[in-house]
């Protein structure tokens, strides 16, 4: 279980305050208590989506799937210092991606740390 604190919350809703969305998933992840992935898997069910994993492994797989774009240099800087707006902004613009996921995801990446999610791309490049 990946576990958000309030603290973060808090940081991470000063950045998108204007986005309805993302103020909503940071509510859901609020009202489980932190528990990111079981926020995640709620909010999928309210999208339509099936999972069919372990709360924790489907949450990995979708950020997985999304590693190429999450991990691009040009929005990397912004996720190491804890900014998500660039990189929520990108995704909103990528009709193929989930948004309601976005806000769950970015936030899977920053607790895995940035470099650690993106190591892999990096190995290849």
């Amino acid at each position: 279980m990946t576990k958000v604190t309030a603290k973060e919350i808090a940081q991470i809703r000063s950045q998108v305050a204007e986005d309805l969305t993302s103020m909503e998933a940071l509510d859901l992840i609020e009202e489980c208590e932190g528990d990111l992935e079981d926020a995640a898997m709620t909010l999928a069910i309210r999208a339509g989506q099936e999972p069919e994993r372990g709360n924790s492994e489907w949450l990995d797989a979708v950020a997985r799937r999304w590693r190429t774009v999450i991990c691009q240099q040009e929005f990397r800087d912004d996720l190491l210092n804890g900014s998500v707006k660039a990189m929520m902004e990108h995704l909103k613009t990528m009709p193929t991606f989930p948004n309601d996921l976005a806000m769950p995801v970015l936030i899977y990446v920053l607790k895995k740390g940035v470099n650690n999610f993106c190591e892999p791309l990096d190995l290849v490049q």
